[in-house]
């Protein structure tokens, strides 16, 4: 991971990506409750004696909410990135144990020469 630098193009570039992943998350959200209120009242009847009738198969009720929700829980997950999500530090605790190994065999190497 890079060290926090304000005035690399790097950071500003990786912040402003998370800004939209956050932002393409939300506006997502907001079309799975919008979509699921609709099928919600196509469910109840409100659509049925309108001037275009909505109607949505009977399994599509139970499919769509449930399918489409798992979705935004796997977006959450990459999105916000949970401090529940086990090993999610592993990553660079390894990089930064091989770099101090290799710095440890590079100082013995140099001693013994």
């Amino acid at each position: 991971m890079v060290a926090w630098n304000p005035k690399t193009k790097q950071n500003t570039h990786a912040l402003k990506k998370r800004v939209e992943d956050i932002k393409g998350f939300y506006i997502h959200l907001s079309i799975y409750l919008t979509i699921n209120r609709i099928m919600l009242l196509a469910v109840l009847g409100v659509f049925k004696d309108t001037f275009v009738p909505i109607h949505f198969p009977n399994w599509s009720y139970f499919t769509t909410p449930f399918f489409w929700g798992i979705v935004i829980v796997i977006n959450w997950l990459y999105v916000f990135k949970p401090k529940l999500m086990p090993f999610r530090d592993w990553e660079e605790r390894k990089i930064k144990q091989f770099m101090e190994e290799e710095e440890k065999d590079f100082q013995n190497n140099n001693l013994c020469e």
